[in-house]
């Protein structure tokens, strides 16, 4: 009976390993699936970081360079004398016409108000200069011309005139605020104090020194 069973069923063994080898094959092949998507995850993963390290990197160089406001640079850059004369008082009286500037480091424009300088002989104001309200472009520098009249009587000034020249002294500051991309407005301000050397032989101004 045993010889007719097994003579019944050649195959059995056979089909068994059959079954085995296949759900090997598909366990492999799962296990190898799952392997797969997880690589994908970390690539995946690995992506989005780099990606997040590189926006921090941009908007930390944008936040230090772009947003970063920074004051203005106000300056004399010369000075023309229209008028010059002097008396035996003594007494001193210039008019002339000045070039200043206002430089822009900014990525935004700057708009300030208007100012004056003021023109300083031994520690007394003898004068000034008004800045009319103006615009700075973009990282550039605005440049204005002025008029402006200095006079005086001080009993210094006996020595100066006798010496040939003059030396005076300016302050000014200005208030604006920068504009960065037309939404977000900085107040800045400037101050600018100038040294200069009036020459009343040739009647020009020189040694215009500012910090």
């Amino acid at each position: 009976m045993a010889e007719r069973n097994q003579e019944a069923y050649p195959f059995a063994p056979y089909a068994n390993g059959q079954a085995m080898a296949r759900s090997d094959a598909e366990s492999s092949r799962a296990h190898s699936n799952d392997e797969l998507r997880r690589k994908k995850r970390i690539k995946c993963l690995i992506y989005i970081a780099v990606f997040a390290v590189f926006q921090i990197i941009v908007i930390t160089v944008f936040a230090l360079t772009v947003m970063r406001v920074k004051s203005p640079k106000f300056r004399i850059q010369a000075i023309t004398v229209e008028e010059l004369n002097t008396t035996a008082n003594p007494s001193l009286t210039l008019r002339f016409i000045a070039e200043v500037s206002v430089k822009n480091p900014n990525f935004g424009r700057y708009k300030y108000d208007q100012t004056s300088i003021s023109f300083i002989y031994k520690g007394t104001q003898v004068g000034d200069a008004v800045v009319p309200q103006e615009t700075a472009r973009t990282k550039a520098t605005r440049k204005t011309i002025v008029s402006g009249a200095v006079t005086t009587v001080n009993s210094n000034l006996a020595s100066d005139i006798s010496s040939g020249s003059v030396t005076l002294s300016t302050y000014s500051k200005i208030n604006g605020k920068v504009y960065l991309m037309n939404m977000i407005k900085k107040k800045k301000s400037a101050e600018m104090k100038c040294t200069m050397i009036v020459n009343l032989t040739n009647k020009q101004v020189h040694d215009i020194k500012c910090n």
